[in-house]
C-alpha cells in the first residue's frame, strides 16, 4: 500500500520532458490538422498543398547535419552553421510561399491557403520549440541518428 502511494506521488509529478514532449506532439497534430483541412474540405478538395510536407521533412536537416560536423566548444560563429541556418530558412519560406503561389495560379482557393499557412505556423513552431527545448540538452540522443 505504502509502494503505492510513492508511485502516485511520482506519478502526480510528472516528467518534465514528457511533459513538454506531449505538448509538441500536440502541436504538430494540430499543425497537420490544419494542413488536412486545407486540403480535404468539401469546398476545396485539392491535395496540392500537402506538398509542404516535403518541406517538413527537410527543414531541421541542415541544422542536424551542421551540429555534428561541428564542434560546439568554439564559442565564436562558424560558417557550417551559418549556411544551416540560411538553408533552413530558405527551406521555411519556401514552405510558405508554395501555398501562395498555389493560390495565385489558382490551383487551391484562398481559404485553403490561409488553413496550409497556419498549419505551417504551427508546425514550423513545433519544430523550432523542440530544438529550443532538446537541442541542446547533451543526454538526449537524437543527435545519433
Amino acid at each position: 500500500s505504502s509502494w503505492l502511494r510513492v508511485s502516485e506521488a511520482a506519478s502526480a509529478q510528472g516528467n518534465p520532458e514528457r511533459k513538454t514532449l506531449i505538448s509538441l506532439s500536440f502541436g504538430g497534430a494540430v499543425g497537420l490538422m490544419f494542413l488536412m483541412l486545407g486540403c480535404a474540405l468539401p469546398q476545396y478538395n485539392q491535395y496540392w498543398p500537402l506538398f509542404v510536407l516535403f518541406f517538413y521533412v527537410l527543414s531541421p536537416m541542415p541544422y542536424c547535419v551542421a551540429r555534428r560536423l561541428v564542434d560546439d566548444t568554439d564559442a565564436a560563429s562558424n560558417a557550417c552553421k551559418e549556411l544551416a541556418i540560411f538553408l533552413t530558412t530558405g527551406i521555411v519560406v519556401s514552405a510558405f510561399g508554395l501555398p501562395i503561389v498555389f493560390a495565385r495560379a489558382e490551383l487551391i482557393y484562398w481559404g485553403a491557403c490561409a488553413l496550409v499557412l497556419t498549419g505551417n505556423t504551427v508546425i514550423f513552431a513545433t519544430i523550432l520549440g523542440f530544438f529550443l527545448v532538446f537541442g541542446s540538452n547533451d543526454d538526449f540522443s537524437w543527435q545519433q541518428w
